[in-house]
């Protein structure tokens, strides 16, 4: 009899320490592969939602989108040791590409396209920071702590 209640104590903390693992990590979702094209829609589509484009305007987004698309995917298939090296031109690239942007949109949707670029990067920014550190112990909180004085 003893043997059986300790063999279940034993087989239930075994249990339990085998749920207790945390299960809140969320699945990857596989990235659609998208053509150049796609991608430019996609992009033109998301600003002129967010920034009310005209007809013209949304024509001439979707060319420079479509050009920097294309040489990000020219970028993309050359081998790793050239792309390291390419890095500030795909840099250059990028910059020229926001000033075409800019001289496109009007004052007001220039401010908001930096608003939203601003938000974006302070996204980015913590997305990157917990990536590939795993949980670290943080201090304990105290829901009293002792009075000063």
């Amino acid at each position: 009899m003893k043997k059986l209640i300790l063999t279940m104590a034993i087989a239930v903390m075994g249990f339990t320490a085998a749920f207790a693992q945390d299960s809140t990590k969320r699945a990857r979702r596989p990235m659609a592969n998208l053509t150049a094209e796609q991608r430019a829609e996609k992009a033109t589509g998301m600003m002129d939602k967010k920034l009310s484009l005209t007809a013209d305007q949304k024509q001439k987004v979707y060319a420079i989108e479509l050009n920097r698309a294309k040489k990000m995917d020219a970028f993309r298939t050359e081998d790793r040791a050239a792309m390291k090296g390419k890095m500030k031109d795909r840099k250059a690239e990028m910059e020229k590409s926001k000033a075409d942007l800019d001289n496109i949109l009007t004052a007001e949707q220039k401010t908001k396209l930096d608003a939203f670029r601003a938000e974006a990067k302070e996204k980015g920014g913590q997305m990157r920071k917990g990536m590939g550190r795993g949980k670290r112990d943080k201090a304990p909180v105290v829901s009293n702590p002792p009075a000063q004085g």
